[in-house]
């Protein structure tokens, strides 16, 4: 039984270091920030994450999953998106806007 209560003990410890972690940035365009409010969505898998800027235009969110994601920005009635890749530890995505043909575009700086 102690050693069965051990190795799920260890399981456990090892699945959590499976988790992605913190992802930040900021957004601008034009060379000025998005604002406040601009929903910033990372979707990784089936996982759905949230948040918004502020009023510089920074955000900050925490991804569970590892790998690549998809994060969207919905700005103007417009969702232009852009892959990124979450890890364990903290990543930074600085994005710019831009409009090409009336659509908006993200790249990154």
């Amino acid at each position: 039984m102690r050693r069965a209560y051990i190795l799920l003990l260890l399981i456990l410890g090892f699945t959590t270091l499976a988790f992605g972690g913190k992802i930040y940035g900021s957004i601008t365009e034009g060379g000025k920030p998005v604002g406040q409010g601009v929903k910033v969505e990372v979707t990784c898998g089936a996982n759905n994450n949230a948040a918004q800027t502020d009023a510089y235009g920074s955000f900050n969110l925490f991804v569970q999953d590892k790998g690549k994601c998809l994060l969207k920005v919905n700005y103007q009635g417009q969702t232009p998106s852009i892959e990124i890749n979450s890890y364990e530890g903290s990543v930074q995505y600085d994005l710019i806007l831009e409009k090409q043909g009336g659509q908006y575009a993200l790249k990154r700086k």
